[in-house]
Parts: C-alpha cells; sequence; structure tokens
C-alpha cells in the first residue's frame, strides 16, 4: 500500500470503525480530544501496516498521517471537550436535543408578536360568542343591517352613546328599542318636543305634603338604555340637560348628585332632511357621542324579505332578551384585556393629529375622540374572536368615530365636502402600520 500523504487523507476520510483491537501488551491511551480545526500538518512516519494506523486514526479523531499509536497527541489549545473513542460496531450516540424553551401562553395585555398568530384565549372566544348572540338577535328587528348593529352593540359594550341619524323611515326607533329589547335591563323612551323641559328629563324635587318634606322623583333618564329621539327638537336649555349624565353618569338635581343605573346608555335619533322647528346639536354634544352612524335603505332581497311579513307591525316587540346587565360588564371587562400594540397607538394618534393639520378641517379632534377611536378598537377586535387589535379595526371605526367630532372650513363645506370624505381621505393619506408581520 502507498504510504503518499494523498493516500492517507482519501484513506482518513473514510467513515467507518476500525476493527483492530488494541493488543493487551500496550499501554491504555488516554482519550485523545477531537481538534476543533482540520488544518494540523500531518507527521508521516512509514510503518508496516499504514492502512490500520489510518483508520485508526480517523477513529480516534488524530491528525491524518500519524502511524504511531503510541505516540500521543498534545491537544491544541483551542480545542472542544474530549471525544471518547466508540467500541466495535457501536452506534453513535444520538445529539441532545437542545432544551425547549417553554412555551408561553399568549396573553392579552402581552407586548407577543408571536400571540397575533395564537388561538385566542377563552374569555375572547365567550365575547365573540356573546356579541355574535346579541348582533343575530337584533338583526330580526333591522334586517340586513350588520353593520350598524355591531357599531350599536360596541357602543353598549364601551359604555359610550350613539347617534342615529337618518331619513325617516329607516328604523332608527326599531334599532334602539330591539337593541334595548334584546337586554335584560331598564329601557325609557323620551320623545323631545320643543316645549320639553329639563326636568322632563332628569328629573325634579317637589314637596311631599303628607310626609312633610322634599322628595326627589326621578326623570326617564335613570334607566340603562335611553331613547332620545328626534332629540334635536328640543330646545338647547334642554339638550344641555343630557350634557352631565352623558359624560359623568351622574344628575345633579339642587346640588344633589343621583348616579344612572349601570350599564348607561343613550341612543338619539335625528332626521338630517328636516330642519324646521329644530335645533342642531352644539359641538359640546356632539363630541359626547361614542359613535354617529347611519343606517340607509335595505337591499332588495331584504326588502321583499320583509314585505312578507307584512303583518308584523312592531318587529322590535318580537325579541325577547338574550344577555343581562351583569353579561354587558363582564364583556366590558374582557374587551378591557384586549392587547393594544404602540404601532396601533401610534396609529391612532397619527389619525387624531391629521385632523388638526387638515387645510380643509377647521376644527380637529379632541383626545376625546383618540380615547374614543381606541377602545372601539378593542371591542372590535374581540368581537372578530381576536385578542389584538389590528390596523383595519381601527380604519373600520374611524368614520363613525372621528367624523362627527370635526369641523370642516366654509370653503370645504361650499365645495360640497363631508366630515365623512375627510376623515376617509386622511385614512388613505396616513400609512397603516404592519403590526405582528415579525414574528
Amino acid at each position: 500500500m502507498s504510504t503518499d500523504t494523498s493516500d492517507e487523507t482519501q484513506l482518513g476520510s473514510i467513515g467507518h470503525t476500525p476493527r483492530m483491537p488494541v493488543p493487551p501488551h500496550m499501554p491504555q491511551q488516554p482519550p485523545i480530544p477531537t481538534l476543533g480545526t482540520p488544518s494540523a500538518i500531518p507527521v508521516h512516519e512509514p510503518d508496516e501496516d499504514a492502512e490500520s494506523t489510518v483508520l485508526s486514526t480517523h477513529t480516534t479523531s488524530r491528525p491524518a498521517g500519524s502511524t504511531t499509536p503510541t505516540r500521543p497527541v498534545q491537544p491544541q489549545p483551542q480545542q472542544p471537550q474530549p471525544h471518547l473513542p466508540q467500541p466495535q460496531n457501536a452506534q453513535p450516540a444520538p445529539e441532545q436535543p437542545a432544551p425547549a424553551r417553554p412555551i408561553q401562553q399568549a396573553q392579552p395585555n402581552a407586548a407577543a408578536a408571536p400571540g397575533f398568530m395564537a388561538a385566542p384565549p377563552e374569555d375572547i372566544t365567550q365575547f365573540h360568542t356573546t356579541f355574535s348572540k346579541l348582533v343575530d338577535n337584533v338583526s330580526q328587528v333591522v334586517v340586513g343591517k350588520e353593520i350598524p348593529i355591531r357599531q350599536c352593540a360596541t357602543a353598549l359594550v364601551v359604555g359610550g352613546h350613539i347617534l342615529l341619524e337618518d331619513n325617516p323611515g329607516t328604523g332608527k326607533t326599531q334599532l334602539a328599542r330591539g337593541l334595548a329589547n334584546s337586554i335584560d335591563m331598564s329601557f325609557k323612551r323620551i320623545q323631545f318636543t320643543p316645549d320639553l323641559l329639563p326636568s322632563d328629563v332628569v328629573g325634579v324635587t317637589y314637596y311631599d305634603q303628607k310626609r312633610g318634606e322634599f322628595e326627589y322623583r326621578e326623570g326617564p333618564i335613570f334607566a340603562s338604555i335611553v331613547l332620545a329621539d328626534e332629540i334635536n327638537r328640543a330646545s338647547p336649555k334642554t339638550q344641555s340637560a343630557l350634557l352631565e349624565v352623558m359624560e359623568e353618569q351622574n344628575v345633579t338635581v339642587d346640588g344633589v348628585t343621583h348616579p344612572v343605573p349601570q350599564p348607561f346608555m343613550v341612543i338619539a335619533t335625528q332626521n338630517p332632511i328636516e330642519q324646521l322647528g329644530t335645533y342642531k346639536l352644539p359641538e359640546a354634544q356632539m363630541d359626547r357621542f361614542l359613535i354617529k352612524t347611519t343606517i340607509g335603505y335595505p337591499n332588495h332581497e331584504a326588502s321583499v324579505g320583509i314585505l312578507k311579513q307584512v303583518n308584523v307591525t312592531d318587529r322590535a316587540a318580537t325579541v325577547h332578551p338574550v344577555l343581562t346587565g351583569a353579561d354587558v360588564l363582564q364583556m366590558r371587562k374582557i374587551s378591557e384585556r384586549v392587547h393594544l400594540d404602540d404601532a396601533i397607538l401610534e396609529y391612532i394618534m397619527r389619525l387624531v393629529e391629521a385632523t388638526r393639520h387638515n387645510e380643509r378641517i377647521q376644527v380637529g379632534s379632541s383626545m376625546r375622540g383618540a380615547l374614543a377611536l381606541t377602545r372601539c378598537a378593542r371591542v372590535w377586535a374581540a368581537a372578530d374572536n381576536r385578542g389584538y387589535v389590528v390596523p383595519d379595526d381601527v380604519k373600520n371605526l374611524a368614520v363613525v368615530v372621528l367624523a362627527h367630532r370635526i369641523t370642516l372650513t366654509a370653503e370645504s363645506a361650499f365645495a360640497g365636502m363631508t366630515p365623512e370624505q375627510a376623515i376617509e381621505q386622511i385614512l388613505d393619506d396616513v400609512p397603516a402600520p404592519t403590526v405582528g408581520l415579525h414574528a
């Protein structure tokens, strides 16, 4: 067999276990550590059995070309841990897998981007089921209008108020009554007229002659859901009676503060086409409405279905409660644990700030609008069975939450622009973040 260095290198590359036993008279050598780098210069010494020596060298991880089995090899300073030689026909030891990192359960308030693809928590799934049950029940009253119904349910869970502005006969009052009848809570309706007084809304203190003392009689505002029908027909004095209760959830009469039941919600309606005998709501009161939305006319299929049920004169009376007030408060607590990424908060503030620096907008949205959009986005995400907010949640709610909080310039109004169009243009101009793609 040739003793050329190239032959030894080729034989050294053969990956098999030598079958040469160690002679008994040969002293036991200590384990020879493997070399960290194969760049050591081989030392060749001729021997009678060069092939077996080369194979033994490969097995013990000695430098290629070393033929003297008794010659110790000096370990290199950069060597890894020693490698013991394997016995004959022994299977190589399997590599120990790296210790697995413990999998953390996705928490709603965690800053975890990997949680975006995880299964929703149990409480979020419960929220989604309860929210869908409420929407489906109200959909029996107002057919084919899922988006306005979801917006009203979102305002109820957040604890805000909603303004329904649409043409007569579109189902504004039916939607409000259908939502109230779907929840086992107190409900009062106030028909606003020009001669309505503030005491007719918040209550009055009167003198009881039998008892000989003054007594406070609560007004219709003391209910969980209050329908303010045709709110713009009342005088500004009566409209201002709702300012405190809509913001602070309290009513103050004769210096005494009375809390309203919880949950509490005001659903107001008004017609945009009828201005005779009406009073426009002031900006301060408009800002107190969480959402302002419209219903619109149903499509052809839904309209035909309504005509088939022509004998039903009051559709709101046909539904029964599917939730309680405690269920609504529980849903509110769950929505407060929905995760909000910093990029989402930055996106919301950029949208709100864009309304303040737009040349077509005279008065932009306040921080109340930013807070309202943030809270609604959390509920909207939980209703979609997600424990985190995505930019689409903000986009779907930006118009109905921010449009009624801005005031256009005179030039923009004369040009025919609406506040809704201004918000839509801002949504197109402000880039949306990409959340969770780096996970």
